[in-house]
């Protein structure tokens, strides 16, 4: 059995440990736990593992965040993914910061991201796997804050909340999402 676990962010330095790049930052994190170095493909960045006899493959869109679905698209069909063995994993400034929330379906929340993707798959039946970041922001603030970078009190926690984000992503893969969502929501 197949996975595709999906971390979105914005490619370039610029974006690098952003709150909308968190996503990027959670299968960095996997990768190299599990000593899978990423190498450049064809619309993202990719690397591949097995985890309890289950391959298991991620990606790092290159499409910047607005395009995302145009990667996922490409790889789940390469691959021969199933949507139900696809895991989006993307920043949600809807939930408090480090909190983590899996859901099997839903709306976008207003994530260009996720929006894009479910334009390009044609529906919204696909894992999410959301990353608190938080709203401590002005009004009218909200894409300095998404683009900016982590607070020193958020950057010494993070760690914790990625590491807890790995482990949802290895359940998801060998215990299936209603059981990871039970144990971990």
């Amino acid at each position: 059995m197949s996975y595709l676990i999906v971390g979105l962010g914005n490619i370039g330095s610029q974006y690098d440990h952003t709150r909308h790049n968190v996503g990027f930052d959670v299968v960095d994190a996997l990768a190299a736990k599990k000593e899978a170095p990423f190498e450049l493909k064809r619309l993202a960045f990719f690397t591949t593992f097995r985890h309890k006899s289950k391959k298991v493959s991620l990606i790092k869109p290159t499409t910047y965040m607005n395009l995302s679905g145009k990667a996922v698209r490409y790889w789940m069909q390469l691959l021969k993914i199933k949507q139900d063995n696809l895991l989006i994993v993307v920043d949600d400034k809807d939930l408090p910061f480090c909190k983590l929330r899996l859901k099997l379906k839903g709306n976008d929340g207003g994530h260009n991201g996720l929006k894009d993707i479910t334009a390009t798959l044609g529906n919204k039946n696909y894992s999410r796997l959301r990353f608190g970041i938080g709203n401590n922001f002005p009004r009218g603030k909200q894409v300095e804050f998404v683009l900016g970078k982590w607070t020193t009190d958020e950057a010494a926690e993070l760690p914790n909340g990625i590491d807890k984000a790995c482990e949802m992503i290895e359940s998801f893969v060998s215990i299936g999402p209603e059981r990871t969502m039970n144990f971990f929501n």
